[in-house]
């Protein structure tokens, strides 16, 4: 989809580029600062118009947020299909889920609407979505898909469980075939999704059930380790603890845990491999955990068919190759404003004794 390699670094956009786009924001890491222009230029070209960022010191014109009746008429989504699919994620959400739907609406830049524009297609066509899976995750030898549901907890707050809040992302709900047989049983491959945001928890990870899930859940070289408990890593470890104790209490015979976010999202994938180097492998009876790109994402679904889709969310999430273009028609502008000194003639040595 792009002839961009796929381990060039992406650039540092100029501030002026920026700033022409409603963009600039001073703590936008640099994969940020690309992402918003991304959806910057991605709204302009569907000529879905912008809006303002309300903050302290009162509105300002931000070119990643949609003005207010582009975001209600749902044009942060891909169609009109996932835009109703969205609507009905916040209509119905699980009692104790909190999604803010402004921000799902309005924030182009938001992972929560990235999750639905990525899962959206999947959670409509359980055909797809059985397919895409099988190319992700081969080794789950997935048979069906019984259905996908958004921010999804099997227990908030339930002691039985991490008795917190922490809840998925989005789940599928799968049957996986057992050997050559016709016979099936059911699973769950709960996922993590990340656009731009890094893997950052606010709530801390209290003593108590953590401790006692890690040490009974057989996961982790070094169960008290306190990096587990910390940002960068502990959300990763609440909920990969949260799909280990669904399990250990019978909710599903089997379950994955996956972590998803950039390929060009350097930060995710070091926090993903620290993260794997604290577990041990994985026996029976334990939660595997994954990490996957969104450009792996991207290719399974032009495998399974579903190359349309796969065309749009590359367009629209990862092509990097557009800031790479309008960085280079940027820069050209910075220096076609002045000429070179025009060549001199070649200087002439002149014989005073000869003349």
């Amino acid at each position: 989809m792009s002839n961009r390699p796929a381990s060039a670094p992406l650039p540092i956009v100029p501030t002026e580029l920026l700033k022409r786009f409603h963009v600039h924001e001073r703590h936008d890491t640099r994969l940020k600062a690309c992402a918003r222009l991304l959806q910057t230029l991605w709204l302009a070209e569907h000529k879905i118009p912008t809006g303002y960022h309300h903050g302290r010191h009162g509105p300002r014109r931000l070119g990643s947020r949609l003005c207010i009746p582009a975001a209600q008429a749902g044009r942060n989504f891909l169609s009109p299909d996932i835009a109703e699919l969205a609507q009905h994620v916040i209509a119905y959400q699980e009692s104790g889920a909190f999604i803010d739907a402004s921000r799902v609406f309005a924030n182009a830049l938001g992972s929560t609407a990235a999750c639905i524009n990525f899962m959206g297609p999947l959670a409509l066509d359980r055909g797809l979505a059985a397919r895409v899976l099988c190319q992700l995750f081969p080794e789950l030898n997935i048979a069906s898909v019984d259905h996908i549901r958004f921010e999804h907890s099997p227990g908030r707050l339930d002691p039985s469980l991490t008795g917190d809040r922490s809840a998925f992302d989005v789940c599928a709900f799968v049957n996986l075939r057992k050997g050559r047989s016709s016979k099936t049983r059911p699973a769950i491959i709960a996922f993590e999704f990340k656009y731009t945001e890094s893997l950052h928890d606010s709530s801390a990870c209290a003593p108590g059930r953590y401790d006692d899930l890690a040490e009974a859940s057989g996961l982790f070289k070094d169960p008290r380790h306190a990096a587990l408990r910390v940002n960068p890593l502990q959300q990763l470890f609440r909920e990969h603890l949260l799909a280990q104790a669904a399990v250990m209490r019978g909710d599903w015979p089997e379950a994955i845990f996956v972590s998803v976010a950039p390929a060009a999202h350097d930060r995710a994938q070091r926090q993903a491999d620290l993260y794997a180097a604290f577990l041990n492998p994985v026996t029976e009876g334990q939660v595997p955990y994954h990490h996957v790109t969104l450009d792996a994402f991207i290719t399974a679904l032009h495998f399974a068919g579903a190359t349309t889709v796969a065309q749009a969310l590359f367009n629209r999430y990862l092509d990097w190759g557009r800031i790479d273009r309008a960085i280079a028609q940027a820069l050209h502008k910075r220096v076609e404003k002045w000429t070179p000194v025009p060549k001199s003639a070649p200087l002439q040595l002149v014989d005073q004794q000869a003349a």
